[in-house]
């Protein structure tokens, strides 16, 4: 591997670095896709490439093999276009109105998923498109009435069909053989029509779930898609962040806003150059009443050595309680890993009472970003 730069802030001058692994990126998308048998395996990149940057995932991506992508908005689409030119892009949010001429000047396909979007899309003489079918989510698409409706009428074949797989991590639950059995019911109506069922967790569903095109998102990221199980991904980031001041306080000392954290006999704290404003959660916040509770709270590994978070999580700054650390292993400037080695990305996001998802999609703008590429 080599190092391929950074962007915006001097790795000198961060408080905060991400390290982006793009080879174990291009790695996770080549396991999906072996995992299909000969189906293709596009990539979902949306949320900015779910916070790793488009401008550096997708050309990873493209290089892997791969040549169909899904984001969620229209400018997204645009920013895409312009580093993958011959790759097929959906935009997954549908057709906002009065937009068909951008789509046609990017070439860009909308997920089409009600018939006034279709209805629109037709009069305004749109191009290739796809049609998202409902089969549980209740969020977006047509109801499978509509879409059986549709078929037998004819007027309109969509390039794509697809749906949303609501619970896919749950491997034994009902839901999914459920959602399949109404895909396929309206997959039989558009008999010519390549079809797309799996997410990212759906991938590792028991049986043959490919259709004509996988749709990974956050498994290519290093997300767990088995929850609860060995994770068949390799990890894609690392996040640290520097010490800025290391302090001894006293037994009963309050720490953070509030006092909202209460040294329980002598402690050794490290403040941190990293916080909410850079995409931490304020929920990974370490308090009194959390610890009472048996709640999770954040932590981060010092020199090798778990070390839980004291207070509140402020704007710019954490606080680690790093008592448990051997003397004299860390120092004024020394690097506290946030993510990265045993402290998984589904973890942190336990942790802080959310999801992975959400931690990658919420990495800020303020770290030295770091692009490694096995390929340059």
């Amino acid at each position: 591997m080599t190092w391929q730069g950074w962007e915006t802030v001097p790795r000198q001058e961060a408080g905060g670095i991400l390290t982006i692994d793009l080879g174990a990126l291009a790695d996770n998308w080549r396991l999906i896709r072996d995992r299909g048998a000969g189906t293709e395996c596009g990539a979902v990149v949306k949320a900015n490439a779910y916070g790793l940057g488009i401008e550096h995932a997708v050309p990873a991506l493209v290089r892997a093999g791969c040549r169909t992508f899904f984001v969620a908005h229209l400018n997204e689409g645009k920013r895409l276009r312009a580093v993958a030119p011959d790759a097929t892009i959906y935009i997954l949010n549908g057709l906002l109105a009065g937009t068909t001429s951008v789509y046609a000047a990017h070439d860009l396909r909308p997920v089409l998923g009600s018939r006034e979007e279709i209805a629109e899309w037709m009069e305004t003489g749109g191009h290739a498109a796809a049609i998202h079918v409902d089969t549980g989510m209740n969020r977006l698409g047509l109801s499978c009435e509509d879409a059986h409706a549709l078929a037998t009428e004819g007027a309109f074949t969509p390039a794509l069909l697809m749906t949303h797989l609501a619970s896919a991590e749950e491997t034994d639950n009902p839901i999914n053989a459920r959602q399949r059995a109404d895909f396929e019911r309206v997959r039989a109506a558009f008999a010519s029509v390549p079809a797309s069922f799996c997410n990212s967790s759906g991938t590792f569903l028991p049986g043959d779930n490919g259709f004509e095109l996988l749709r990974p998102g956050y498994a290519l990221y290093g997300g767990n898609p088995l929850p609860g199980r060995d994770n068949p991904m390799k990890p894609v980031v690392r996040l640290e962040a520097h010490i800025l001041q290391l302090h001894d306080i006293a037994d009963g000392t309050g720490v953070g806003y509030n006092s909202a954290w209460t040294a329980k006999g002598p402690r050794r704290l490290a403040t941190i150059s990293l916080g909410y404003a850079d995409g931490y959660p304020r929920t990974g916040s370490a308090t009194d009443a959390k610890r009472e509770a048996g709640i999770e709270a954040g932590v981060g590994l010092v020199a090798g050595t778990r070390c839980p978070f004291a207070g509140t999580v402020s704007m710019d700054l954490i606080i680690l309680d790093v008592s448990d650390v051997p003397a004299g292993a860390v120092a004024r400037g020394d690097m506290v890993t946030l993510i990265g080695d045993d402290l998984t990305l589904d973890e942190v996001g336990r942790r802080a009472g959310t999801i992975g998802y959400e931690i990658l999609t919420s990495l800020g703008t303020r770290y030295a970003r770091i692009y490694l590429d096995d390929q340059a």
